[in-house]
């Protein structure tokens, strides 16, 4: 299977439309002739589309370059992830490698086709001075079919997509076709085809009081989905933004627990702790990996004694392998697509009827928790003072996330405190890590000396972490100082 991050722009011109000159947009000195080709796709989908609500697209392509089995992921108008796998002759269906991939956006029910896609397209390349492709042009013919109720619709569409480009190009690339008429537009051909029983759901944003709560969840829940392909694969950057997107959602639904069932919530977020910890498992061991191959990169060569790099770097990788395992069967079990079935029904349900006010006292609930907990660890620097800063710092997880559903309404006052709540959290967050890093140097060093080897560049390791532990609590006195400015909490008050 092969991953590909593609960026493009996607543009409707009416009857008539020329393509203009692009040549002088963001460094284009040549525009190459038009080469043709007949794709012909058919889309599947769920029979709710819950691929395309979810901005995923699976199809199954005939025709051009890259013919196959291609899974989208992604908004359109944005950076959008594709999966391409080969297609078989006589191919029934998916192939299970992309079924994996699309558990989470289909909550586990099957596909079948919902759209077919006819599209003559003419596409030129856009040249640097040196023959370098900077972009692809594509002007397509559009034909598409409903397969479910019949529908049957035609447009003319342009895309532009980059190779070696940049956004600048893009912009550019934009103005200038704007300029001829041409009108950028925000959805697919898989949309436009099935648009008419898309508008069959109500997807809209919610209202009231408990809006801004429940938007902020629903959008966890959608980070959750549209990560799952590619953390399913061990993307670091995906396990990396799934892992706080749970994070995220567990702490609104604690938070603001009053909004929703109170047992259906918390059993969700038991599930979703679970989910969590299974992220967390491949994401705290590509963490330490890279700070313990940057450690020991940093030291001297007369101070490396041993293969120490190599020991570590083998160690890792089997944590890495075991976890990585352990994560694909939970995102294979059937357990993951209940559980946003669940969420589904939780958040697109009704809610309980609160004003502002219960919203703004929940807020600052959180705040004054995440004040008190950090207070009493930089108090105590006892034997467990490592463990009481890291729950505060988990405290100032649950604030950051509580005061970031009010940035919407609140604005500048709400997002300075955000940045400060961040900036705090980080600090402890890189003293935790420090703790953490210092117990993986004591294993290895305890796994190093059975096996007879030297133990030193361990030791030398463990003192640095130690001692840039030290450094990070005043910064974090500072940087809690500066969190609870009158300024920076005025808008907190009731």
């Amino acid at each position: 299977m092969a991953t590909v991050v593609e960026r493009e722009r996607t543009f409707s011109g009416d009857e008539g439309f020329r393509l203009p000159d692009l040549t002088g947009c963001g460094g284009v000195v040549t525009m190459s002739d038009a080469t043709a080709s007949e794709l012909d796709a058919v889309y599947w989908d769920t029979d709710d589309l819950r691929l395309l609500r979810s901005a995923h697209a699976l199809r199954r392509r005939t025709g051009g370059h890259d013919a196959g089995w291609h899974l989208k992921v992604g908004a359109v108008g944005g950076a959008r992830v594709e999966h391409q796998f080969p297609a078989g002759a006589a191919d029934a269906g998916p192939p299970a490698e992309l079924v994996a991939l699309i558990r989470g956006a289909s909550r586990g029910r099957p596909v079948a086709p919902a759209a077919r896609i006819v599209n003559h397209r003419r596409e030129r390349r856009l040249l640097d001075a040196d023959g370098r492709v900077l972009a692809e042009v594509a002007e397509d013919d559009v034909r598409s079919e409903d397969l479910v109720d019949g529908t049957a619709r035609t447009w003319h569409e342009i895309e532009v997509e980059l190779v070696d480009g940049d956004e600048e190009l893009l912009d550019a690339v934009s103005a200038r076709l704007a300029g001829a008429g041409a009108r950028e537009v925000s959805v697919s051909k898989s949309h436009r085809a099935v648009a008419g029983r898309l508008a069959r759901f109500d997807d809209r944003a919610p209202t009231g009081p408990a809006g801004p709560v429940v938007g902020y969840a629903r959008k966890q829940r959608d980070a959750i989905v549209g990560n799952h392909a590619a953390a399913y694969q061990g993307d670091a950057d995906a396990v990396h933004d799934m892992r706080v997107a749970i994070r995220r959602l567990r702490a609104t639904l604690r938070t603001f627990r009053g909004l929703w069932d109170r047992r259906e919530s918390e059993a969700v977020r038991g599930e979703l702790r679970r989910l969590g910890g299974d992220l967390g498992g491949v994401r705290d061991v590509q963490v330490l990996t890279a700070r313990l191959a940057a450690a020991v990169h940093e030291l001297p060569d007369e101070l490396v004694l041993g293969p120490v790099a190599a020991r570590v770097g083998e160690r890792f990788a089997a944590d890495l392998a075991g976890s990585t395992t352990a994560l694909r069967a939970a995102l294979d079990d059937d357990s993951h697509p209940d559980l946003l079935t669940r969420l589904d029904r939780l958040l697109d349900g009704p809610t309980a009827e609160v004003n502002r006010r219960w919203v703004d006292r929940r807020v600052r609930r959180a705040v004054r928790r995440a004040d008190e907990r950090l207070d009493r660890a930089l108090a105590d620097r006892g034997p467990a003072g490592d463990t009481a800063l890291h729950e505060a710092r988990n405290k100032y997880k649950a604030a950051r996330y509580a005061v970031e559903v009010r940035v919407p309404d609140a604005g500048k006052p709400a997002a300075r405190l955000v940045k400060r709540l961040k900036t705090l959290q980080n600090l402890l967050g890189t003293h935790q890590d420090s703790v953490v890093t210092r117990e993986a140097l004591r294993r290895h060093a305890l796994r190093a000396y059975a096996e007879g080897e030297n133990t030193f560049t361990y030791g030398l390791l463990h003192a640095r972490q130690a001692e840039a532990a030290g450094h990070d609590l005043p910064a974090v006195q500072r940087a809690l100082d500066r969190a609870r400015r009158p300024g920076v909490r005025r808008w907190l008050k009731p």
